[in-house]
């Protein structure tokens, strides 16, 4: 027999508590009891009145509520609002009763705007969920993964203009000068001078008052800070590039937000600076970040750093550079007509030139096309900590953890991708962009957590019914219990 009462039930008055509605086992509800979420209060006390104004929202309500929305990868705040209103969930979250009104879909975005603005609120949220999971003993720092991605901006790519801008100090700059002058004069040369801007250039002509290059390049009308980001033919759009750094079993342990046109081992300080005393022993990362500036910093830090092969950029038919054979003790190499190319000089890049005139080698056409038939081999002065790079890289071992990568870092990133709504951001701004990433990381960890927690929790309990059940047995029963 059919029935057909779907509408009976509509305007019917039921008395019930929100905390029956929502299952024992709900996400939420296990993130509710895996963290304290009073901590917020401290962290917000200096940016409310004490004595005066009116009642402001609960700080630990306005945090949680684009908490909601990274979390399930809602794509906007005022789509989270729509589905706050209609979730029985969301609403015991957040500590909202039935009838209790949602708060306006601009209310987190003008807080954010007096409040939050230029401070790293969300940074210390995503550092105090890291402690919760430091405190259950769940990190392994000693092997640590580091890569990053792309997030597209929210910015039109036909929407640009060009400009001209300075190019950025690198973190080693200094050093490297320093070194560089020191293997000049251990060569007898002198060493270098101070780049200066030429009075009679115009500025278009590449020269700058402190002496750094300058490169013309794409920047976006609707979001300035994020950088032309091309990969490929067919991907070209502004971006932001997200530096990630997390331990073998999936832990987020820290990020940098950067413009998509910096290269990963420019941006990388910013992040090692983050992580560095955490206790790393080995740094695994991807050929982008294989650089003698980087390969001497861990080493220098006692970090044993794990990079991959790269394939040398030499032309076909042509010898590659892993053919001359480097003489340490004379700092010359030796090709492979065996002829010595002798030490010429040290340039600004750290590069030391090592030449010989080629002219009647019967290996020259594979060998170079220079038109004085003149053969230069260069060689970084911090070469040295490259080649112990690739004889850690051969260590028995350290294959199958670099192949860990594809599990820890890279699927982190596909999962905040598919399910967290980082494939792209709706946030102008750098800053904005750290706030969504910081909280997008932060969801992703206390998911994890609280699911970890209640699952040893279940076992815990069952252990205990395991425990009671022994005691009542017979001891022959406890014998095969045991066994079992």
């Amino acid at each position: 027999m059919m029935t057909q009462n779907a509408d009976k039930k509509r305007e019917q008055i039921q008395m019930f508590c929100m905390d029956d509605l929502v299952p024992q086992d709900h996400l939420l509800r296990l993130i509710d009891q895996a963290i304290d979420w009073s901590f917020i209060y401290d962290l917000v006390i200096d940016k409310y009145s004490a004595d005066n104004g009116r009642p402001s929202m609960d700080p630990v309500m306005l945090i949680k509520i684009p908490f909601i929305q990274y979390l399930y990868g809602i794509r906007s705040m005022r789509q989270t609002v729509k589905e706050i209103e209609v979730n029985v969930a969301y609403r015991w979250f957040l500590g909202l009763e039935m009838m209790d009104k949602v708060p306006h879909f601009s209310t987190f975005g003008k807080n954010y705007t007096r409040r939050f603005k230029d401070t790293d609120l969300f940074e210390q949220i995503f550092s105090r969920i890291l402690q919760e999971c430091y405190k259950y003993r769940l990190i392994d720092p000693s092997e640590v993964f580091v890569d990053a991605t792309h997030v597209k901006a929210r910015a039109n790519s036909k929407k640009m203009r060009k400009r001209i801008a300075d190019e950025e100090a690198l973190f080693f700059e200094e050093q490297l000068k320093k070194e560089i002058n020191e293997d000049r004069e251990a060569h007898g040369k002198k060493p270098l001078k101070e780049k200066k801007e030429d009075p009679k250039d115009p500025p278009s002509c590449g020269g700058s008052s402190d002496g750094k290059e300058e490169k013309t390049v794409k920047e976006s009308t609707t979001d300035p800070e994020s950088g032309w980001f091309r990969k490929g033919e067919h991907k070209n759009v502004f971006a932001y590039s997200v530096q990630t750094a997390c331990d073998k079993n999936g832990w987020i342990l820290g990020y940098s937000v950067n413009p998509g046109n910096q290269h990963d081992s420019r941006t990388f300080k910013s992040l090692y600076d983050k992580i560095k005393d955490i206790g790393i022993q080995t740094l695994v990362a991807d050929a982008g970040y294989k650089t003698p500036a980087i390969a001497k910093l861990l080493l220098d830090d006692g970090i044993t750093p794990l990079l991959p092969y790269k394939r040398p950029m030499t032309k076909d038919g042509f010898f590659k550079k892993t053919e001359y054979v480097y003489d340490e003790y004379f700092d010359c190499y030796v090709c492979p007509n065996d002829q010595v190319l002798a030490y010429h000089t040290t340039n600004r890049s750290g590069y030391k030139s090592c030449g010989i005139v080629c002219e009647g080698c019967p290996y020259l056409k594979q060998c170079t096309e220079s038109r004085d038939h003149v053969k230069v081999v260069t060689r970084h002065i911090w070469e040295p900590y490259m080649e112990k790079c690739e004889d850690i890289r051969h260590t028995i071992g350290m294959k199958e953890v670099y192949a860990q990568r594809k599990e820890t870092v890279e699927r982190l990133f596909g999962t905040a991708k598919e399910n967290h709504g980082l494939r792209y951001t709706q946030m102008i701004g750098k800053a904005r962009m750290e706030m969504k990433v910081g909280l997008t990381f932060a969801c992703m960890n206390l998911k994890k957590l609280a699911k970890m927690i209640a699952r040893k929790g279940k076992r815990g309990t069952q252990k205990c019914l395991l425990l009671i059940k022994y005691t009542l047995f017979e001891p022959k029963t406890r014998k095969t219990l045991l066994e079992c």
